[in-house]
């Protein structure tokens, strides 16, 4: 049996910005015909795509690993930083969780921590600074041998799992 891919028409609103020192704004972008199979940034590199072959300027925006490991794919999507589903990162969010004519709303993260380069990139080098000086959370979780001999509670334990988690990608503070 064949599958037939599903596309979806959607309605972008993607913040634009020049560079730190000029004003921003959402400027509004139709997409037709996404494939719901694509990741988020492939739909972004699909516009890019287009824009500039109707000689427009494409949407910066930051990414590298686009397997949900680095956490540089930072954006804010509909109010929510890397999109609505729960622990994923934006590269792994697929247009199969947006509906046909859906308006959606990406802006850069929102933090004097993070200023904005152009679009969708902003300046990491503060929380970079951190991870490169060895900055971490840590805990006493007792020696690996007795490590269950020391009880944690239920609260401490799911902190030292979120921060074991953490990719470095800056949503916490954005």
């Amino acid at each position: 049996m064949t599958q037939v891919k599903k596309t979806i028409n959607i309605t972008l609103k993607v913040w634009r910005q020049k560079g730190p020192k000029h004003k921003g704004r959402l400027e509004t972008i139709p997409v037709k015909d996404v494939s719901t199979d694509m990741s988020f940034l492939e739909m972004l590199d699909v516009v890019n795509e287009r824009l500039t072959l109707e000689g427009k300027e494409p949407i910066e925006f930051d990414n590298d690993c686009r397997e949900g490991i680095c956490g540089m794919c930072g954006a804010v999507v509909n109010g929510i930083a890397h999109g609505p589903e729960k622990g994923m990162t934006l590269c792994q969010l697929h247009m199969r969780k947006f509906s046909d004519g859906d308006t959606i709303v990406v802006e850069p993260w929102r933090s004097r921590a993070f200023p904005i380069v152009k679009d969708l990139m902003v300046d990491r080098s503060a929380l970079d600074k951190i991870i490169q000086a060895g900055g971490f959370v840590s805990m006493v979780a007792g020696g690996a041998p007795d490590a269950n001999a020391i009880p944690r509670s239920q609260e401490i334990a799911e902190k030292a799992m979120d921060a074991a988690a953490c990719i470095g990608c800056g949503a916490c503070v954005a």
